[in-house]
């Protein structure tokens, strides 16, 4: 890939996504393929686990093992409902009331089990988040934990599933950039996207809303006392991913469906979802940041 992109600077020939080689899945077995999309799920909710087991053997843990286990399942099925619920309510149906929301996943009334096909792709971020909140508000009212603070634990672990998640997007040659005359934009085989240069916004997302997010939440954790204050991991999680999907949105191109929606705001969906975002990110940390450190004792006992 390196190749590709040195031989293209300073050329007028674009990148052919379908040069790469890549692949929407790494087996298959008859009619069954293990995609990278599942996979990248998979793997960050994994991560998460591993990860959250050892932040919370830190004096003055929010939390005990028992709790992390609750909310290994928990968060998971809030992932996957608010994921997938969010999406069929943000980004389907709507385009101007021909059609409405769930268009896409309904049958005779009712919510399809289609829903459930995340192998088939299409989740929102935000949505993703609500059942997340729902899943931490559900076991910390159960083991009397501090909502805040189990947030700030979970929130680190977050830009690991967003990274891989947006290389598997990339893996797929789906939800593809606006045009582009940059000498890295490419040509991706999507019919939808046609023989038009486009950015590669899912790298863009990868590193901005994954990598880079996660290596300072995981430096603030780890390397500062952050984790002290409750709502500052959070919070800085909140504004700094609401800040970065409303940059990487003016690179990403528009749902089809919703494009009337930048025609007549300038902006898009991602947009208008990543504004509250980044307003309650920066509510949080000031918040975080003008209160006394809590928690500095000893964890929660197991």
């Amino acid at each position: 890939m390196l190749s590709l992109l040195a031989a293209s600077g300073g050329a007028a020939d674009p990148i052919f996504w379908s040069d790469l080689g890549l692949s929407p899945y790494l087996f298959e077995i008859g009619s069954f393929q293990l995609r990278y999309y599942s996979l990248a799920y998979l793997i960050g909710v994994m991560f998460a686990y591993w990860h959250l087991s050892k932040m919370i053997k830190t004096a003055g843990a929010p939390m005990a093992q028992r709790h992390a286990d609750d909310l290994f399942f928990y968060c998971t099925l809030g992932v996957i409902l608010g994921g997938r619920l969010g999406y069929a309510l943000f980004y389907t149906g709507g385009d101007t009331g021909t059609t409405s929301a769930f268009t896409d996943f309904s049958g005779d009334g009712f919510i399809s089990w289609k829903l459930l096909r995340l192998w088939d792709g299409g989740m929102s971020f935000h949505g993703g988040v609500l059942g997340v909140l729902a899943a931490i508000g559900w076991v910390a009212v159960r083991g009397k934990l501090s909502f805040l603070r189990v947030c700030d634990f979970i929130a680190v672990n977050v830009p690991m599933g967003m990274l891989l998640g947006r290389l598997a997007n990339f893996n797929n040659g789906e939800l593809w950039g606006r045009a582009t005359d940059v000498p890295w934009g490419m040509i991706f085989p999507d019919n939808r996207a046609g023989e038009i240069v486009r950015h590669p916004s899912q790298l863009y997302q990868a590193g901005l809303e994954g990598l880079l997010l996660l290596v300072i939440l995981l430096l603030l954790f780890w390397k500062t006392k952050a984790r002290y204050r409750p709502g500052l991991l959070v919070g800085i999680f909140t504004l700094g991913m609401g800040i970065a999907r409303f940059v990487n949105e003016f690179f990403r191109e528009p749902d089809t469906q919703l494009a009337y929606l930048v025609d007549e705001t300038g902006l898009s969906m991602g947009q208008w979802l990543s504004i509250p975002l980044i307003l309650t990110g920066l509510i949080v940390t000031i918040y975080a940041v003008t209160r006394k450190p809590v928690g500095t004792g000893t964890a929660v006992p197991a």
